[in-house]
C-alpha cells in the first residue's frame, strides 16, 4: 500500500492516472497532453509500472498504457475501512444531536 500511496503522491504520477481513467493511450498521448517531454514522462510511467498500477502493452512501434483494476481496487479497500469508521461517528453525532434538539423542543414546550 505504502507503493501505492508515494506512487500517487507525486503530482505528474496522479495527472497520469487520471487521464488513464478514461482509457488507454499511448504514450506521445500522455506526454502531449501533461506538455512534458517524453523522458519525463517515461520515469513516471515506470514508477506507475513498477507498483502496478499501470501496465504497458507494445502495439508495433507505440507503447499503450492503461490502468490496472487490482492496485486500486485494494487502496479503494483501505479507504473504506477508514468510511465506516466515519460514517459511525457521524451517526453517532447525529443521535446526539437529535437528542439535544428532542431536549429543546421539550424545555420549549414547558415553558
Amino acid at each position: 500500500m505504502n507503493e501505492i500511496l508515494f506512487a500517487l503522491s507525486e503530482p505528474t504520477r496522479l495527472r497520469i492516472v487520471e487521464l488513464l481513467r478514461d482509457g488507454p493511450l499511448p504514450v506521445g498521448e500522455i506526454v502531449h497532453r501533461l506538455e512534458l517531454n517524453q523522458p519525463q514522462v517515461s520515469k513516471h510511467l515506470r514508477v506507475l509500472g513498477d507498483t502496478g498500477l499501470v501496465e504497458m502493452q507494445p502495439d508495433a512501434n507505440r507503447r499503450i498504457y492503461k490502468l490496472r483494476a487490482k492496485p486500486l481496487q485494494e487502496l479503494d479497500a483501505w479507504i473504506g475501512s477508514f468510511r465506516r469508521i466515519w460514517d459511525e461517528r457521524l451517526d453517532r453525532l447525529e443521535d446526539y444531536l437529535d437528542m439535544l434538539q428532542e431536549k429543546d423542543t421539550d424545555n420549549n414546550a414547558k415553558d
